[in-house]
């Protein structure tokens, strides 16, 4: 399939359009994050929400662009989100005036109140995990609560790793999806 018809029918919703579209640009895109961040961890995990970002809004993709130049750009955005979203976490304030280092980093230790709502989110969580089809529940907890790197997800489910890698963008598409139902009702 040649790569503009892909992303044609990517925009239509076309499932073998998205894998063959995926399988095509992910060596590019994860490489150039994993030089950019030093850390393949990161590098899998900003690629893969990428693609899941690219995705969700490859109807706005404009052809005058290469798809793979769109997709560094998001690609950039998410990396810049995780280090603003670390950065957040570990400052608690500035404060020039009183003479105080403007990096104050934060408590660590949970309170007993951290403690608990940790314990509900985590609950909430693993209930909308069940709701995901087995094989879907099976790559969120390797991924996740495993914390297996793609490679090894797919030596464990000797899979290849294509197949993992959109089988985790779609457990995660719909994980999201339920978590948001759940929140619209008040669950």
């Amino acid at each position: 399939m040649e790569i503009s018809s892909a992303i044609g029918r990517a925009q239509t919703g076309d499932q073998v359009a998205f894998t063959m579209l995926l399988d095509h640009y992910w060596n590019e895109v994860y490489a150039f994050m994993l030089k950019r961040t030093e850390n393949e961890t990161d590098a899998e995990d900003i690629t893969i929400e990428t693609f899941a970002k690219a995705f969700q809004k490859i109807t706005s993709y404009r052809r005058e662009y290469q798809f793979n130049t769109w997709l560094i750009a998001i690609a950039k955005n998410v990396h810049v989100d995780l280090l603003r979203r670390r950065k957040a976490s570990m400052l608690t304030h500035l404060d020039f005036e009183n003479g105080q280092n403007p990096y104050e980093v934060a408590d660590s230790s949970p309170s007993a109140e951290d403690i608990l709502i940790t314990e509900q989110n985590l609950s909430r969580l693993l209930a909308c995990i069940k709701q995901l089809k087995p094989h879907y529940q099976e790559v969120i907890q390797l991924r996740y609560f495993q914390e297996m790197s793609y490679e090894e997800i797919a030596n464990y489910s000797r899979e290849p790793l294509a197949n993992v890698k959109v089988k985790l963008l779609r457990a995660r598409r719909l994980l999201a999806e339920i978590i948001r139902a759940e929140r619209a009702t008040g669950a």
